[in-house]
C-alpha cells in the first residue's frame, strides 16, 4: 500500500460507499456513475468504496464487478490530483475473494474490505485462514457487519488473529452493538496492532459518538485507548460535503479537548435520519432505494432503480424521508450539489 493512501487512512477520512447508477432499463448509467464519483471527491472524500453492500453485490453476477470498479478508479484519476484511498469490496470464498482482490489491485486499488458473509458456520480458523489469503494479494480491511443482515458473530479472538496479520491495514466496525464494537477494539489491542490498524465506524446508529468516543482496552495491565479516525458508510454515500465537514469538526473537537453539546446532539440527528434513509423500521429492506432516493432528489441519480426490479423503496418510506429532511436541513448538502451538478454531468 503506498505510503501516502496509507498515511490518509490512518489520519481518518470520510469514504463513502459508493452506489451503482442504472438507468430505467436496468443497465449500468455510465454518465451518472462517474458523476457520483466526481461528486463524492469535490465534497472531499478522501477515499471511495466500490464493489460493497450500497454498490450491490449483484454486480458480480450480472458481470459489473471489474467495469464498476475501473470506472471508479478511472474517475478519480482523471477528475482529481490529491491522493485518494481506494477501497474495493471482496466478497464469496477464498478463490472468488482473492480473483476479486487481484482484479482491484491491478485496477490500482489500495486495500480489500472483506465480507465474511459466505462464512456462516464456519470455524474462526477458516475465516481467519481466508483473510491471510486475501492478504498475501493485497492490503485488508475487516469488516463487522451486523448479524441482524447477514453478518458472521466474530469474537475476540477472530479480531486479535485478524489484527496479527501484517497486511491488514484497517477495520470496518458495524456490528450495530457496543458491546461487539468493543469486541474489535478488544481484540486489536490484544494483537498489540492499535498502532498499525486504523479503525473506521459502520455503526450507522451512533456515527458520531463512535468518532468522539476514546475506546479504553487493558493489555497486560496497561490501558490502550484507540479512537475511531474515519467512517465507511453507506449512509455517507448521501450528504457527502456535509459529512466531510462534520468529521473535520469531530477531529478539531478531539484535538482541543473540548467537545460542545451541539455536537454531541448530531448524533441522534444522524441516527434519526439514518433510521428513514435506511429504512429501519422494516428491517432495512429499503436501505439501497433510501440512499438512491436522496441523490434522485438531488439530480445525481435518474431513478431509484435496483439491479433487483423487487428493491424499492418500503411504503412510508419517502414520507419518512421528507420527515428527516425537514427536521434536520444542516445535514444536506442540496445546495453545494445544486451547484456543481451541471459539471459533474458533463
Amino acid at each position: 500500500m503506498p505510503k501516502d493512501a496509507y498515511s490518509i487512512l490512518k489520519q481518518g477520512i470520510v469514504i463513502p460507499a459508493h452506489p451503482l447508477a442504472l438507468n430505467e432499463n436496468y443497465r449500468l448509467d455510465k454518465q451518472r456513475q462517474c458523476a457520483l464519483t466526481r461528486y463524492y471527491l469535490d465534497a472531499g472524500a478522501g477515499g471511495l468504496a466500490v464493489g460493497v453492500h450500497a454498490t450491490q453485490f449483484a454486480i458480480r453476477e450480472a458481470g459489473l464487478y471489474e467495469p464498476v470498479l475501473r470506472l471508479a478508479a478511472e474517475t478519480a484519476a482523471d477528475w482529481c490530483e490529491r491522493p485518494i484511498v481506494m477501497v474495493a469490496g471482496v466478497a464469496g470464498k477464498t478463490d472468488q475473494a482473492c480473483s476479486e482482490a487481484e482484479v482491484a489491485r491491478g485496477l490500482g486499488y489500495h486495500v480489500a474490505l472483506i465480507s465474511l458473509a459466505a462464512f456462516q458456520g464456519a470455524a474462526e480458523d477458516e475465516m481467519v485462514a481466508h483473510c491471510a489469503r486475501v492478504a498475501d494479494v493485497m492490503p485488508i480491511m475487516g469488516f463487522y457487519l451486523q448479524p441482524a443482515v447477514g453478518g458472521v458473530p466474530l469474537p475476540v479472538s477472530f479480531w486479535r488473529r485478524f489484527a496479527e496479520i501484517e497486511n491488514a491495514v484497517a477495520i470496518k466496525a458495524a456490528p450495530f452493538s457496543r458491546y461487539h464494537t468493543m469486541d474489535v477494539v478488544n481484540g486489536v489491542v490484544a494483537a498489540g496492532a492499535e498502532d498499525r490498524i486504523a479503525l473506521y465506524t459502520g455503526n450507522d446508529d451512533h456515527i458520531v459518538l463512535d468518532l468522539l468516543s476514546p475506546f479504553d482496552a487493558v493489555r497486560d495491565g496497561a490501558t490502550v485507548r484507540m479512537r475511531f479516525r474515519g467512517g465507511l458508510l453507506g449512509q455517507w454515500g448521501v450528504w457527502t460535503h456535509s459529512a466531510v465537514a462534520l468529521l473535520e469538526r469531530v477531529h478539531a473537537a478531539i484535538e482541543s479537548g473540548s467537545v460542545d453539546a451541539d455536537l454531541l446532539a448530531m448524533d441522534s440527528r444522524l441516527t434519526d435520519a439514518n433510521r428513514a434513509i435506511f429504512d429501519v423500521d422494516n428491517g432495512f429492506r429499503g436501505c439501497l432505494a433510501g440512499c438512491h432516493e436522496i441523490l434522485r432528489r438531488q439530480g445525481l441519480l435518474a431513478g431509484t432503480w435496483c439491479l433487483d426490479p423487487a428493491e424499492v423503496l418500503s411504503p412510508g418510506q419517502a414520507e419518512a424521508i421528507d420527515r428527516v429532511c425537514r427536521a434536520y436541513p444542516e445535514l444536506n448538502d442540496d445546495a453545494f450539489v445544486a451547484a456543481n451538478l451541471e459539471r459533474w454531468l458533463s
